[in-house]
């Protein structure tokens, strides 16, 4: 079976080795140094798309990091993403998703199931959403049950949106397996993604998905990127041109970030409960 055929029947696919060990030595090390500089914030984060989410003294995650670094810029603009999104989405791309999340061992890191779905706001600028947009998620570090890796219940994308109502932010709820069975879903379908560093995991944004905190000896870092059909997408940064990269311009597109032309300028974010993941 394929990986188009995994992703159409499953909901999500694996792809091993996406990138390879010195293509990884280079990511984890440009991220790395986005951590060291979020941290020296202390508190959350805003400049523009570029977003550092800080709580209890952890930095647990960056949105559009590629403003700070060359390196994951080029990383989220690689012929091999091209290549691969090529016969599922096209040649012109654009990009909503920029992030990356940390886990440090022993540290908070739950995210409650969810779909990610429930982020594309407003809905009338995501058309198509099933079949136009995917998910991108490279494991820098062993990716699994004990380090705190994604449990997502296979074939649940076929399910379409559902009313997954969650108090408070995804971040920071555990991922209960009572809110499935509420939905009428069976958490005995659950199963924990095992990854390798410079595995690719690709998921659809109907996929049921959520996490626990970091029980292993290392960190789990995870460098997500969601792509889109440009065609079926009012906003995002272009990634792909007739399959030919494109990097960050001078000045940032509208995503998620509201406010991006009247609040442009650095700030800290004293709530998070206002942003999207």
């Amino acid at each position: 079976m394929t990986f188009m055929e995994d992703y159409v029947r499953n909901g999500y696919a694996i792809i091993r080795q996406f990138f390879s060990p010195a293509d990884i030595a280079r990511i984890g090390a440009a991220i790395d140094g986005v951590h060291a500089e979020a941290a020296t914030h202390g508190q959350s984060f805003r400049h523009g798309n570029l977003f550092y989410k800080i709580a209890d003294g952890d930095v647990r995650m960056a949105q559009w990091p590629s403003w700070r670094s060359d390196v994951l810029d080029e990383a989220r603009t690689d012929p091999r993403f091209a290549a691969l999104l090529g016969p599922m989405i096209g040649g012109d791309i654009k990009q909503i998703i920029n992030q990356i999340h940390w886990k440090r061992p022993g540290g908070k890191g739950d995210f409650a199931f969810h779909q990610d779905s429930r982020f594309r706001r407003p809905p009338d600028a995501y058309r198509n959403l099933g079949a136009s947009y995917v998910q991108t998620g490279l494991a820098i570090d062993p990716h699994n049950a004990r380090s705190g890796g994604m449990r997502i219940l296979p074939g649940s994308h076929r399910l379409g949106a559902l009313d997954m109502e969650i108090a408070g932010a995804v971040m920071d709820n555990a991922a209960a397996e009572d809110t499935l069975v509420a939905l009428g879903l069976d958490p005995s379908g659950l199963i924990d993604l095992d990854l390798e560093p410079g595995d690719l995991a690709l998921w659809s944004p109907y996929l049921v998905h959520g996490s626990g905190a970091n029980r292993a000896d290392h960190h789990r870092r995870f460098y997500i990127n969601g792509y889109v059909r440009a065609a079926d997408c009012d906003r995002g940064e272009w990634a792909f041109r007739d399959c030919a990269p494109v990097p960050l311009g001078a000045e940032p597109s509208l995503v998620h970030y509201e406010q991006l032309r009247e609040r442009p300028e650095p700030h800290y974010v004293e709530a998070f409960t206002t942003e999207r993941n």
